[in-house]
């Protein structure tokens, strides 16, 4: 996911006052350890959160406080046309438990 320019601050006070809802449903749909990195020369974000499941999570986005948070974040990030986040997902290179 990418910021636009100067919205760091913005996004970091927007998700530490995260709606209980929203937490609410991210832990309903199988979400846990969720963190989110700031790329602060590229604006680029990484989130990393652990599910119980891909098809359980997919349909958090289907959820109505999901595109409210998506419709709230749409001016300070870049967006698709249904206001969800730009994302590319990454190619696992290594991994080591």
């Amino acid at each position: 996911m990418k910021l636009y320019k100067g919205m760091e601050e913005e996004y970091e006070k927007r998700h530490n006052a995260l709606w209980e809802e929203m937490k609410d449903m991210i832990h309903e749909y199988g979400g846990k350890n969720y963190t989110i990195f700031l790329d602060k020369e590229t604006l680029t974000l990484f989130g990393y959160i652990e599910i119980e499941s891909e098809e359980k999570w997919s349909e958090s986005a289907d959820t109505e406080v999901c595109r409210k948070w998506w419709d709230y974040m749409a001016d300070i990030m870049e967006t698709n046309p249904d206001n969800s986040p730009v994302s590319v997902d990454l190619v696992k290179v290594f991994h080591l438990d």
